[in-house]
């Protein structure tokens, strides 16, 4: 096998065209063979598999630095940088990376996982080489979806001012992980389908050519000037106006056209941008038939595309989707927003009942929160699903454009806690950290499914105010369905009745906490337990019982211990009862890495039997004794 020999970037070189043809469809049949036992990203990889070995023929890596936008489509740039024995553990913990990662390879130029970032950074190492009088190439690649967000036409605005080669390659493929939405999609579409203006540059091109002696260099001269055939024909193109040149658009697998396109990008001195045209899933019926569906996989049968285990259903964003939906009949002004994420959010189904109520804004979480601050100020209940840790980008304006206002924005915060094999851009541990810092928000966590639809519910029908719901990635907890009470402003609930120790958990961790409940019971020690249920504000009167006849009250988050819930409980205990000892359960301060969800877990100590080991050391008195 070709692939075989391939162990460092020089190694492809040397190979001729068909050799690389064959090359490419060995990388295609190993990452599928590869993604279909591990689990990871598949259809944006197979779409870019010509466009990495362009890459790699064009430049000379690591000296040059690519930076892949987002990252997920950097497996065939892993293989060919010499990892590819390392794809066993792919997303495992202690394994491969499914993102760049600079402290994995000298040839990962950039840590990347979420979207619109390429261009800035690759235009500030751009910069700095410039500074510094170095000389390499800087190429960022950037998908034609995370185009829609509006950090890109910052750094778009900004590269036109470098006086020195930057590129930046547009990897077109009509997706991002949903269709693609908006006026950037409705325009990459007119340079895509302008067969006119192919054809008239094909035609000019052949007609130069033939001219005795002068044709071939006066065909080579108008390529590489700014007035060049498709600047004559294509008026007002958007990235030429901006002040950055434009070559293409060029066949995404026709890695000779890509590799002579790219050098001749080379040789200009200020930004340029390469549009490439891919096919996402390219090789592999199943995912270019379905694209959206293999962004990200599980295991699957690589015979039929088919998973190898059956979807977990209900799931948190199920119970959320067919909520959201029914509630919708009744309310005319529920209306639903998401950031490129209808299907991962559960919002498909709302869009299809009601989809002159739905807004996909694109990958542009800014813009989403404050449309949404703004149809709240209109009379509307939007509702903004979205995944924890891409909220984080929308910040501000949950603080200035939603909470300054008091509007009633609810956001549904999906993927909150331990998301597993994305890594550290993807976990969701955040979030009831930088929620409850803004003045005016709200903050709930549902401890199973039923408990959901009771938040939702308060929080679209009975609260007029800003108000955060966050629920985990996977199978929603079917257990203690017998405590469904109503949702009560700012209150919890205690759900058994126990002595000297209180288990005191939100979220996800309620069922952990009724786990060590159950474990230390069969040993004759009977904690209460007790759902917090809202993280702001705390129920300070059920803190304030717990603390009056317990004397130990354990805490428990999937959220970093700095800004969270415990924190705030054991402010409130200090000031009241100051004897009482309090233990926190919550992650480190730190960034999770990819791994299996039970697996972090374990190692993080939040699992079940790892807080008892933390309360047997934090108050041996009551626990050990009962061990022996």
């Amino acid at each position: 096998m070709l692939l075989e020999q391939i162990k460092e970037p020089q190694d492809i070189k040397d190979l001729s065209a068909e050799e690389l043809k064959e090359l490419a469809e060995e990388i295609r049949s190993f990452l599928i063979e590869k993604i279909s036992v591990t689990g990871g990203h598949l259809a944006s990889n197979l779409g870019v598999v010509e466009l990495t070995i362009a890459l790699f023929l064009a430049f000379d890596l690591p000296t040059d630095k690519v930076i892949w936008d987002v990252g997920h489509q950097s497996y065939t740039h892993k293989i060919l940088s010499g990892r590819r024995e390392l794809f066993d553990e792919l997303r495992q913990y202690g394994g491969l990376s499914g993102f760049p990662k600079r402290k994995e390879s000298p040839y990962d130029a950039f840590d990347t996982g979420h979207s619109s970032t390429s261009i800035s950074a690759g235009l500030g190492m751009a910069q700095g080489r410039d500074l510094l009088g170095e000389d390499y190439r800087v190429v960022s690649v950037i998908g034609d979806g995370a185009l829609t967000g509006g950090m890109a036409y910052e750094a778009l605005n900004n590269a036109a001012r470098i006086k020195k080669n930057f590129i930046i390659v547009l990897n077109d493929n009509n997706m991002s992980i949903s269709e693609n939405v908006g006026g950037m999609s409705r325009y990459l579409n007119g340079i895509r389908s302008d067969k006119a203006y192919n054809r008239l540059k094909k035609d000019v091109t052949a007609a130069l050519t033939r001219i005795p002696l002068i044709g071939d260099g006066l065909v080579d001269k108008i390529s590489r000037t700014k007035n060049s055939i498709k600047q004559l024909v294509i008026p007002g193109m958007l990235f030429e106006n901006m002040g950055i040149t434009y070559l293409g658009p060029v066949d995404g697998h026709n890695v000779r056209a890509m590799v002579k396109i790219f050098r001749e990008a080379k040789k200009l001195d200020h930004a340029v941008l390469v549009h490439v045209n891919t096919v996402k899933g390219k090789g592999y019926g199943p995912a270019q038939k379905n694209p959206a569906r293999f962004h990200g996989v599980e295991p699957f049968d690589p015979a039929t595309g088919k998973a190898l285990k059956e979807k977990v259903y209900p799931g948190y964003t199920d119970v959320f989707s067919k909520k959201l939906s029914q509630m919708a009949k009744t309310n005319p002004r529920l209306v639903a927003i998401t950031a490129a994420m209808p299907d991962g959010t559960g919002l498909k189904a709302f869009a299809k009942q009601f989809p002159e109520r739905f807004f996909d804004v694109g990958i542009a979480e800014q813009h989403g929160v404050t449309s949404a601050a703004g149809m709240a100020a209109a009379g509307m209940k939007p509702v903004v699903a979205v995944y924890s840790s891409f909220l984080q980008r929308g910040f501000d304006q949950i603080l200035h454009d939603v909470c300054i206002q008091n509007l009633p924005v609810v956001f549904a915060l999906d993927r909150a806690g331990l998301v597993g094999s994305d890594g550290e851009t993807h976990q969701g541990i955040f979030d009831l950290s930088y929620l409850t810092s803004i003045p005016n928000m709200s903050v709930m966590a549902p401890k199973n499914l039923w408990e959901l639809r009771r938040e939702l519910e308060f929080a679209v029908n009975e609260f007029d105010r800003p108000i955060a719901i966050r629920y985990p990635r996977g199978q929603a907890y079917r257990g203690l369905k017998e405590f469904d009470s109503p949702v009560e402003y700012g209150k919890g609930e205690i759900l058994y009745e126990g002595q000297e120790i209180a288990l005191l958990a939100v979220g996800s961790m309620v069922s952990t906490a009724e786990h060590v409940r159950d474990k230390l019971k069969e040993e004759q020690v009977f904690c209460t337990l007790a759902n917090g249920r809202f993280i702001k504000p705390v129920d300070e009167e059920l803190v304030k019982r717990l603390a009056s006849t317990h004397k130990l009250i354990v805490t428990l988050e999937e959220n970093v211990l700095q800004g969270g819930y415990g924190l705030q409980v054991t402010a409130l205990i200090h000031r009241w009862a100051p004897e009482v000892k309090v233990l926190n359960i919550a992650l480190p301060d730190a960034y999770v890495e990819h791994g299996n969800v039970s697996v972090l877990r374990e190692s993080l100590g939040i699992d079940s039997d790892s807080v008892i080991r933390a309360m047997r050391d934090f108050y041996p008195e009551a626990l050990n004794h009962k061990k022996e």
